[in-house]
């Protein structure tokens, strides 16, 4: 069998709150989380440098809170706080399969997580520590897909890995219209010019500002992430060249 050969050495995965849900409608299924963690866990052996950022939707969307009447920036403060409970049960899960993992927050909460400090993160993942960071970038309104190109330039990645529901970036939502097209490549401004929804706005700029490459594709499909990592097709990739 051949040595499997990371393609890439240090990356930031990006994962959504509800990714932890499963089929329920709300919090964290237990069973949805061994999955995640079992498949993160797999670059362990490669030594693959990994950081995560993960969103709060499951528990609380700060957008959706304006809806119901909430003040934004508090909004986005309860939905930042959701994120931290989604790290340290992602942390947990890492750490049930073997892979040591510290959670660093960008809101200080110092008796249940550690404060995010560039260097720290730095050190964590040339010390072998996977480093799930939380609470976005902590500030209101800002998405955690924007946090998760902000951490990625902070830790020098090479490149972002979007974990969705869909085996990559489509012309449409391919649930809705079968017809839709599925993308293998584009630019940051084809995504910007066709109005794609892989990352708000504010997190593709930044991407495309830094020539930072976006990979997005379907983390529900059992060895996806290994592939993605060892460089094999899978999902779309933004930016990088083809």
């Amino acid at each position: 069998m051949a040595e499997e050969v990371p393609r890439y050495r240090r990356v930031l995965l990006k994962l959504s709150g509800e990714a932890l849900m499963g089929p329920a409608a709300y919090g964290i299924d237990p069973s949805v989380l061994t999955f995640i963690s079992k498949e993160i866990a797999a670059l362990r052996r490669l030594k693959v440098e990994t950081g995560i950022v993960i969103g709060g939707g499951n528990i609380f969307r700060g957008l959706a809170g304006v809806a119901q009447g909430f003040d934004r920036v508090r909004a986005d403060q309860m939905g930042m706080l959701a994120t931290v409970l989604n790290a340290i049960a992602l942390a947990e899960g890492l750490q049930k399969h073997g892979v040591p993992t510290k959670v660093l927050s960008a809101y200080e909460i110092r008796s249940v997580v550690e404060p995010f400090v560039r260097e720290k993160a730095l050190s964590y993942l040339e010390e072998g520590y996977f480093v799930v960071f939380a609470a976005g970038t902590g500030n209101p309104y800002f998405t955690t897909d924007t946090a998760a190109i902000l951490r990625a330039l902070e830790i020098k990645a090479e490149i972002v890995f979007k974990a969705t529901k869909v085996d990559g970036v489509y012309s449409a939502d391919p649930v809705k219209d079968p017809s839709a097209k599925k993308f293998d490549f584009l630019t940051y401004e084809e995504v910007l010019e066709k109005n794609l929804r892989v990352m708000d706005l504010t997190a593709i700029t930044l991407a495309r500002d830094n020539n930072l490459p976006l990979m997005v594709f379907n983390m529900q499909e059992p060895g996806n992430i290994l592939k993605a990592v060892l460089g094999q097709k899978v999902g779309t990739l933004v930016g990088g060249g083809a």
